[in-house]
């Protein structure tokens, strides 16, 4: 186990031994107000690749050249464009290529997936879920709940955390599929929960599912290019993910789906059909009659936005050059580094009352640590701002850090936290309360 040190020494020395070091120049490093800042916020929007103003002025140049004969004769075929993504994707969630496809944006791809995945009968229609999930998820619960007539309060069962603690007991989520056993319909959960950054055991859970007769799905917004994952070995029926975070993306861009081939090989599941799911080999004909793709491709709608999909195309590349297995690795030392320098800051200061709430232990987490401003206001979190840190703040009093193996070091980790200790040691010079604090007392 590395010996840490909250050292400039020791965290240049880390970065000159990291192979993975060179791929932080293939991103661009935000310059806010002429000044260069420390990117912490990956896990809500990742930075940009370089190569994307390239890749997509490629799609610009073949559209110039080409018009519409660009969906067949560009460089990288429109018509095709989505298969391009299909090979590190499924990479990236442990699945067969058959059982993903880039389409649509994350809470669209879910609704589409629960016409399909969540068929409640009269006996069958709780849904197990996680509290404090993120809210988009928990609106398509409660509207999905809706359309098929049941009652929300009586139909969703979230699973919180015990009194006195912010971290979810797999345990208490099996015992509820257990006690529910008869009524289960779906189990579904954040991989990595975005409030507290916990990384839930998806075979573990899938397992507990299963054994009711219930399906389970996951968003994995906060896992896909964060941990490492087997969706089709861990029996998994469906997933859904956006690429604006770990997958650098860009804002808003499209997502992509999982459904395990048991499921995409049965064209005659329900589902809602267009025409980029109908069957490929007829899908010019213009018929009338819609027959659904084999795999997860049968569940698209329209076809590809290829301007979106070449940012995520060039940082898939980069990815699968990195991989994700090595990313993670790094991610376990990166983020364990950076508990360590928080906790030596801010235990220098006693009536600052921070605390991590993420799991201690590195394999229930992925790179992010979400600091509990206890007993505080917001303002900590802005000063951190000014100077030069980027974050982010989730309400109440959580500020999340996600220290991201591909382009963040550990000098930026060391970097911080010089400017919590500036930050701690003037407020406290200052006094407290003339900043808005309160203090332990």
């Amino acid at each position: 186990m590395t010996r840490f040190a909250n050292t400039l020494d020791f965290a240049r020395e880390m970065d000159q031994q990291d192979a993975l070091a060179h791929y932080r120049q293939q991103f661009h490093h935000p310059i806010i107000d002429g000044k260069s800042v420390l990117y912490f916020t990956g896990n809500s929007l990742g930075l940009q690749p370089v190569k994307a103003k390239e890749y997509i002025q490629q799609e610009l140049d073949d559209w110039a050249k080409w018009g519409v004969e660009g969906h067949f004769h560009a460089t990288n075929p429109w018509v095709s464009y989505h298969e391009i993504l299909t090979p590190a994707s499924a990479q990236l969630v442990g699945a067969n290529e058959s059982e993903v496809v880039c389409m649509n944006s994350l809470t669209t791809n879910l609704h589409l997936l629960f016409v399909s995945f969540y068929q409640p009968t009269a006996k069958r229609f709780k849904i197990i879920s996680e509290a404090k999930m993120f809210p988009s998820d928990r609106y398509l619960l409660e509207t999905q709940v809706r359309h098929h007539g049941f009652d929300p309060d009586e139909a969703i069962i979230e699973i919180a955390p015990r009194e006195g603690e912010y971290l979810i007991r797999e345990e208490d989520i099996i015992a509820a599929v257990n006690d529910n056993a008869d009524e289960l319909a779906l189990l579904f959960f954040g991989g990595v929960n975005y409030f507290t950054g916990q990384l839930f055991d998806m075979r573990r859970l899938t397992e507990a599912a299963h054994k009711v007769g219930a399906l389970a799905g996951f968003d994995l917004a906060h896992a896909i290019g964060n941990v490492p994952m087997q969706l089709h070995d861990w029996d998994v029926d469906f997933a859904a993910w956006c690429t604006y975070k770990y997958l650098n993306a860009s804002a808003g861009n499209v997502g992509g789906i999982f459904v395990h081939d048991r499921h995409g090989d049965n064209t005659e599941i329900n589902r809602f059909g267009g025409w980029w799911g109908h069957n490929k080999s007829r899908r010019f004909l213009m018929e009338n009659h819609f027959e659904p793709m084999s795999g997860a491709e049968g569940w698209q709608l329209s076809n590809a936005p290829v301007m979106g999909m070449a940012i995520l195309k060039a940082s898939l590349d980069i990815f699968q050059q990195a991989d994700i297995n090595v990313l993670r690795a790094k991610s376990l030392k990166l983020t364990a580094y950076l508990e360590f320098v928080f906790n030596d800051v801010i235990g220098q200061f006693p009536d600052i009352n921070l605390e991590i709430i993420t799991p201690t232990d590195p394999a229930r987490r992925g790179c992010q640590l979400s600091i509990r401003l206890a007993g505080t206001n917001k303002e900590f979190f802005q000063a951190l701002t000014q100077a030069g840190v980027i974050a982010d703040f989730r309400e109440p009093d959580v500020i999340r850090l996600a220290p991201t193996p591909l382009y963040n070091c550990f000098e930026d980790v060391y970097q911080l936290g010089q400017t919590l200790k500036s930050l701690a040691q003037d407020w406290q010079t200052k006094g407290w309360q003339t900043n808005g604090w309160r203090t332990n007392g």
